[in-house]
């Protein structure tokens, strides 16, 4: 047994780290053979405190580790051992920062955090601007809060690539819409990123009469500079409709929404740029997400178009993505059901026309029968909504009366990650109950296939 009698190292940074807190141990892992559990506390890796995933993934990268424990009794225990270099331990933990999440420090009026009702659970309210989730998990950030030392860190640990929200390169303009005197570095952030080879992928969330048009052309002109050569800084764009809800506070009120007239137009000005940047960058650099082309009514473009799909978690060629997902799961299907079977497919009101094509492939075998229903959303006061934006609250007023059938397919980005809970925190059960049908979330082309057939 061992016990602390000195103050723990820890990395440099501005928050003590916590303990990481193990939630799962894989079989047959180091780990495992180690005796650590679930709930267990990993204190110190040789010596230094990790302040988050990141540090931990670094930290147990040696062949020769110590690790601090403290056992759910309170124990503490010290191990050493052996391992072969880069080798995985098998742990996964309940959070991947240690000291805490960098909050975001802009007053944007459309950022969507702040466009929601009060009174729901807390971590809907949380703006977090943190490079290390945007390193791990792609989420996009700002630049305008970090630090010396966070910058540092960037280029001592490699983080690249990131994920970061440009919305405009004119200075004042970037100023304007994040309403943060230091929006308006960003052409010297890139600098500094090309200076040391470290790369990111960028964001511009249009804002009609604010950054589309003219401010749109040189904002993507502006980054596909950054985007040549053998190592580009600027590795693609993602343009992104700006989203707007009955509940959007009155720093927002000037704000307008995306029409069928600037889809089309913003469509035709992006495509076209495509074609200017394509012969001298090797790709089309800039992508529109998927809701300019529903909202403007015109077919999603070819798989080719998406390339290597670098900006699919942002919404860019996901339903394409789903499509082609979806050739591979029906390619077999077979030719009838031994019972028949009803269902009903819930997605949300933006995207239904794209998906019909899904419904009737399936249709086509006999005995089932697949209902689908592309909703409005009242909750947000949209109409043409993304499926992920569809709330209980939206299902039990789109639904209710309806002939449902045997089961209701629920897509399961509508739900919290890891838990049945919709946007305004009504479950899953409560819906189901309300609507007097089974509900079953999917979580994918193949699954919605395999629900389907009732497999």
């Amino acid at each position: 047994m061992w016990r602390e009698s000195q103050p723990t190292p820890v990395l440099d940074g501005a928050v003590p780290p916590q303990p990481a807190v193990v939630t799962m141990v894989e079989a047959g892992s180091i780990a495992e053979e180690l005796g650590i559990q679930p709930g267990d506390k990993i204190v110190r890796i040789n010596g230094v405190a990790p302040r988050d995933l990141i540090d931990y993934r670094i930290l147990i990268g040696e062949e020769e580790l110590t690790l601090a424990v403290v056992d759910p009794t309170g124990q503490h225990h010290c191990i050493s051992f052996e391992k072969d270099m880069d080798a995985d331990l098998g742990l996964e933990f309940s959070e991947a920062l240690f000291d805490g999440l960098r909050q975001c420090n802009n007053r944007c009026p459309f950022c969507f955090i702040d466009q929601q009702p009060m009174g729901k659970r807390s971590t809907l309210y949380l703006k977090d601007d943190d490079y290390r989730l945007s390193f791990l998990y792609g989420s996009y950030l700002t630049l305008t809060n970090l630090t010396p030392t966070d910058w540092q860190r960037i280029e001592t640990q490699r983080l690249s690539p990131l994920y970061v929200s440009v919305h405009a390169t004119d200075p004042d303009l970037r100023c304007r819409l994040l309403r943060n005197k230091r929006a308006g570095l960003i052409l010297q952030q890139l600098e500094w990123f090309a200076r040391r080879r470290l790369q990111i992928h960028a964001q511009v969330v249009v804002c009609p009469g604010l950054n589309d048009g003219r401010q749109l052309q040189r904002t993507l002109r502006d980054l596909a500079r950054w985007g040549a050569g053998p190592w580009p800084t600027v590795l693609s764009t993602a343009v992104v409709p700006v989203g707007l809800t009955r509940f959007r506070p009155a720093a927002a009120a000037d704000l307008t929404p995306v029409t069928p007239p600037l889809a089309r137009q913003v469509v035709a000005q992006v495509e076209a740029l495509q074609a200017e940047f394509n012969p001298h960058l090797g790709s089309r650099f800039a992508w529109l997400a998927d809701e300019w082309y529903l909202m403007a009514a015109q077919p999603l473009p070819p798989r080719s178009t998406y390339e290597d799909w670098p900006q699919q978690a942002n919404g860019v060629g996901s339903i394409r993505a789903f499509l082609e997902a979806l050739d591979q799961a029906t390619a077999q299907l077979p030719p009838a059901l031994p019972t028949p079977r009803r269902c009903s497919w819930v997605v949300g009101g933006l995207v239904g026309p794209a998906l019909r094509p899904v419904v009737e492939r399936l249709q086509g075998v006999r005995g089932l029968e697949l209902l689908l229903h592309a909703l409005p959303s009242p909750y947000w006061g949209q109409n043409l909504v993304v499926t992920g934006l569809l709330t209980g609250a939206d299902l039990m007023d789109g639904l209710a009366g309806r002939d449902l059938g045997d089961q209701l397919l629920l897509p399961s980005v509508m739900l919290r990650h890891g838990s049945p809970l919709f946007l305004d925190d009504l479950t899953v059960d409560q819906v189901a109950d309300r609507l007097g049908v089974p509900i079953l979330p999917v979580a994918d082309a193949q699954g919605l296939v395999t629900a389907c057939l009732g497999a």
